[in-house]
């Protein structure tokens, strides 16, 4: 495939409307939770990004049909599921097959798997999964840079407590138990929106389960799950992304299908900083919100929490914001070690940052910004360099813009609605 790049000119006007299409965070484990079962399952709402079409190949390659029935929805049945015909080069470069160890031991008491891929944001080895399967008694071979897990004939422990918040291991313990008749118990569990999504889609399929939402969630599962029919809900990320670039342009836009709950924290941190906003077209958990020109926030300290904090996948966005706002701002990420790379591009175009390690950063603004030659390294990191691309001056070009396609779909059209000078490119 050839190799394409944006090419932005900065200090555009922007304004008019955006709306926020599904959530990529959701769509992993609503679409691999298809393959617990042999019956129908339909998905609507789907993001039409890079990372959802490698998982849908990795589906075709173990003869699982997809069929898509509309624009954004798709029909998949997995009666003919044969894992031993998985192709294992996409998952060396997609870190959502991790959610196959769960799902495909489920169905068939063992799966093999490499170390899937992904960004480059710090290391992320699946030491936390692999732990987690073994408090239940799972059998863990490596060999040849492949992971074996094989299922125990008996539960070892039904209380497991993972190693940390990890939003992926509960995914993978929660499709795994949705199969196994005892009742499983996972403390200290993500209770994000990932999950919560995978949690509505299991009960559908006849699943028990409680805590949704919470740190500690029961599940019993079902030996004969069912179909289900499934909207994925809106992106909280893509929304809270959009929000911020709006904020950081001086913009007046409108961000339409934002899932309210899942960014109540990150608003209030925003607002309390000096944003504004409204919310406006409330309807149950759904509200669009009008982001107006915003000339005195000040960020004092943002840290990404889990939920219900502020989402780490928000922290590079804000860090180009935290160049347009008055002051120093202290940017810390605990978990990721890689997260804040981003921050080489943005001092390139002229930011004032002070490395204190490799999880916080201080950004000194109001700076201005100049147009650069960038790379991006992962796909939160290249948002960021686009929104930093439309607040400075000139010529910035992106290269490796696949990795913000994994996660953005056709973001330039989008985005040249509002107004922005931007175009992809053929290297």
């Amino acid at each position: 495939m050839e190799e394409e790049k944006l090419i932005i000119f900065g200090k555009k006007k922007i304004q008019g409307e955006i709306s926020v299409f599904g959530a990529k965070n959701a769509a992993f484990p609503v679409l691999i939770s298809t393959l617990l079962t042999d019956k129908d399952c339909i998905i609507d709402n789907l993001p039409l990004i890079e990372d959802v079409f490698r998982l849908l190949e990795i589906f075709e390659s173990m003869k699982v049909n997809v069929e898509w029935i509309g624009k954004r929805k798709i029909k998949i049945n997995a009666k003919n599921l044969d894992p031993s015909k998985i192709d294992y080069d996409i998952i060396l470069k997609f870190r959502g097959a991790v959610l196959l160890l769960g799902a495909l031991l489920a169905r068939f008491g063992k799966a093999v798997l490499p170390q899937p891929g992904g960004c480059i944001i710090g290391v992320r080895p699946i030491d936390t999964h692999l732990d987690a399967f073994s408090q239940i008694g799972v059998k863990i071979e490596e060999k040849r840079g492949k992971f074996k897990l094989t299922a125990p004939e008996k539960i070892k422990d039904n209380v497991i407590v993972l190693d940390e918040l990890s939003v992926t291991t509960t995914s993978n313990i929660m499709l795994y138990a949705s199969k196994l008749n005892e009742e499983i118990t996972i403390k200290v569990a993500d209770g994000d929106y990932p999950n919560q999504e995978l949690a509505k889609v299991l009960k559908k399929m006849g699943v028990k389960i409680s805590g949704i939402g919470q740190h500690t969630i029961k599940i019993k599962g079902n030996k004969n799950l069912k179909g289900f029919n499934h909207f994925i809900m809106y992106d909280p990320i893509e929304a809270g992304t959009f929000i911020i670039l709006a904020l950081a342009t001086q913009g007046d836009v409108l961000i339409k299908n934002i899932e309210y709950p899942f960014l109540e924290f990150p608003l209030k941190k925003l607002e309390d900083c000096g944003a504004k906003f409204e919310i406006k077209n409330r309807n149950k958990n759904k509200v669009d919100v009008h982001v107006y020109p915003s000339k005195n926030i000040k960020i004092k300290k943002i840290q990404s929490l889990p939920y219900p904090g502020f989402p780490s996948d928000l922290l590079s966005v804000l860090g180009v914001l935290a160049t347009q706002t008055k002051g120093v701002t202290l940017i810390h990420d605990p978990l990721y070690e890689g997260r804040l790379k981003y921050l080489d591009g943005l001092t390139k175009m002229g930011a004032d940052v002070f490395f204190s390690d490799p999880h916080r950063a201080t950004i000194n603004g109001i700076t201005k910004l100049y147009g650069a030659d960038l790379g991006t390294f992962d796909l939160r990191g290249g948002a960021a360099l686009i929104i930093a691309g439309l607040v400075a001056e000139g010529k910035t070009t992106i290269r490796n813009v696949y990795q913000i396609d994994r996660g953005y779909e056709k973001i330039e059209e989008r985005l040249i609605k509002l107004g922005a000078d931007i175009k992809r490119v053929k290297k």
